[in-house]
């Protein structure tokens, strides 16, 4: 499955319409949710069989569908 790159696009969008609506705006909130909405994006993501991965002492390729958590 793809990122969905339309999702986060729409999350920005509205955290901007929201944040701009306000009298006083908050820079951490503003920064807790915009990092929300990329783990989303990201998590929205899977890993394909047969990508190449190396580690501390060997390497190998993934072998199945899997999910970014």
């Amino acid at each position: 499955m793809a990122l969905n790159k339309t999702a986060l696009k729409e999350g920005i969008v509205q955290l901007h319409t929201d944040m701009s609506a306000r009298e006083e705006n908050s820079i951490e909130e503003y920064a807790e949710r915009l990092s929300d909405l990329i783990d989303a994006y990201v998590k929205t993501g899977t890993v394909q069989p047969g990508i190449t991965v190396s580690v501390t002492g060997g390497s190998g390729v993934t072998t199945s569908t899997g999910n970014i958590q």
